[in-house]
C-alpha cells in the first residue's frame, strides 16, 4: 500500500462503519485523512486516535446533503494538507425501509439528498482542485442494489443506480484530465445499516445470518487497492467484492469459503 503514502484523502460518512475503517486503514499506510460526517464529535475522536497512533488526520462536521458543507470539507482538506488526491464518497442512508405505498415522501427524498446528491456535491467540490493539480481518484460506494430491485428499497435502489450513472459520467468527463473515477460494490457489510435492514423484516436481505456480512475492514482494503494501480481497469465501473475475482485481487477469503 505504498501508493497511499503522502496522499491526502477525504472520506465522507467517516464516523463509523466503512468510513471509519477506511480512514484508519489509509492513515496506517501513510495517507493524510480528513474524516467528514454529521457527527463532528465522533470524527474528531477517531481523528484524535489516528493522530495518537502516529497518523495524520482531521475530523470535520459535514452533512453531504448540503452543497456548502461538502465545499467546506474539501476546502479544509486543501487548507490543511495542501491538496486532495482521493475522495471516497461513502456517506449513505437506507433507513427508513418501506414499501413505496408506505414510504414518507420527505424521508424518501432525504435518501436522494444524501445518497445521490451527496456524490454529485463531492464531485463538484473536489474535481476542480484535482483537475488543477493534474489528477486524482474518486471512488463511490456502490451496491448490488444499483442493478437489482429489492422490495422496500426503492429509495436505496434508485439512488445507487444513480450513483453508478455518476461513476460512468465522471469517468467519461474526467479521464482525459488524469482523474480516475470508479465504484466499489462491497456486498453486505457488518455495519449499523445491516441492523436497520434486519429490523425491517422486508426482503431476503433482512433474513441473512449476521455471519454472512463481511467486516468493514475488508472494504477499506478494497478501497485502498482501487486507489493504486489495481484500480486502473475499473475506471467508469464498479469493482465487486462479491466475486471470487474481486476477493482474490485483495487476498481475501473467496466467496462462500
Amino acid at each position: 500500500m505504498s501508493h497511499l503514502s503522502g496522499k491526502t484523502a477525504l472520506i465522507t460518512g467517516a464516523s463509523r462503519g466503512i468510513g471509519e475503517a477506511t480512514a484508519r486503514h489509509f492513515a496506517k499506510h501513510g495517507a493524510q485523512v480528513v474524516l467528514a460526517a454529521r457527527s463532528l464529535a465522533e470524527v474528531e475522536r477517531i481523528a484524535s486516535e489516528i493522530v495518537d497512533a502516529g497518523g495524520k488526520a482531521v475530523g470535520v462536521g459535514c452533512d453531504v446533503a448540503w452543497h456548502h458543507d461538502v465545499q467546506s470539507a474539501v476546502q479544509t482538506v486543501i487548507d490543511t494538507f495542501g491538496g486532495i488526491d482521493i475522495l471516497i464518497n461513502n456517506a449513505g442512508l437506507i433507513d427508513p425501509i418501506a414499501r413505496i405505498t408506505d414510504a414518507d415522501p420527505d424521508e424518501w427524498g432525504l435518501i436522494v439528498d444524501v445518497n445521490l446528491k451527496g456524490v454529485f456535491y463531492g464531485y463538484h467540490a473536489a474535481l476542480p482542485h484535482m483537475q488543477s493539480q493534474g489528477g486524482g481518484t474518486i471512488i463511490n460506494i456502490s451496491s448490488g442494489a444499483a442493478t437489482n430491485a429489492l422490495e422496500g428499497w426503492s429509495h436505496y435502489c434508485a439512488t445507487k443506480a444513480g450513483v453508478l450513472a455518476l461513476t460512468k459520467c465522471g469517468h467519461k468527463e474526467m479521464a482525459e484530465h488524469g482523474i480516475r473515477v470508479m465504484g466499489l460494490s462491497p456486498g453486505t457489510v457488518a455495519t449499523e445499516m445491516q441492523v436497520q435492514i434486519k429490523d425491517s423484516g422486508i426482503n431476503p436481505v433482512s433474513q441473512m445470518d449476521p455471519d454472512a456480512h463481511i467486516p468493514a475492514e475488508w472494504v477499506a482494503q478494497g478501497l485502498a487497492y482501487l486507489c493504486g494501480p489495481g484500480g486502473d481497469e475499473w475506471q467508469g465501473q464498479d469493482f465487486s467484492m462479491k466475486t471470487d475475482e474481486g476477493r482474490a485481487a485483495l487476498n481475501l477469503p473467496l466467496v462462500g469459503r
